[in-house]
């Protein structure tokens, strides 16, 4: 017999049990490989997100297509161009695109929040 006898045993086994628990866990939590973003961005995205247009300013060339992507949590916002080139509906998800065929600098904003705004500036 074992000079540990059978409970010194079971105690030896839940220490070694515990230890190599600990040790899995740490090395899991230490992982440094960041997660996947879970859609990629498009080239041309404004995400509408924490009552801001981010980026407030994108320069893009004339025929591009600007998606804006609102992910407000829940809050609802719009796109409303200030010379009324375009306009979204009021949305709390999914997404609004215009295609710009005219060069210029187009500033919009959002109408229940108006101090949100941003600019499209569009390149020949």
């Amino acid at each position: 017999m074992s000079p540990l006898g059978t409970v010194g045993r079971m105690k030896a086994f839940g220490l070694l049990a515990a230890l190599m628990i600990t040790s899995t866990l740490t090395a899991c939590s230490t992982a440094t490989t960041p997660a996947a973003p879970a859609e990629p961005v498009a080239e041309n995205q404004v995400t509408v997100a924490d009552r801001m247009y981010s980026p407030k300013t994108l320069t893009i060339s004339v025929g591009d297509t600007v998606t804006w992507v609102f992910a407000d949590r829940g809050m609802a916002h719009n796109v409303v161009a200030d010379d009324n080139s375009f306009r979204s509906a009021l949305m709390e998800t999914g997404q609004f695109t215009h295609t710009f065929d005219t060069a210029g600098t187009f500033t919009y904003h959002c109408t229940p929040h108006p101090d949100m705004t941003a600019s499209i500036v569009v390149e020949p």
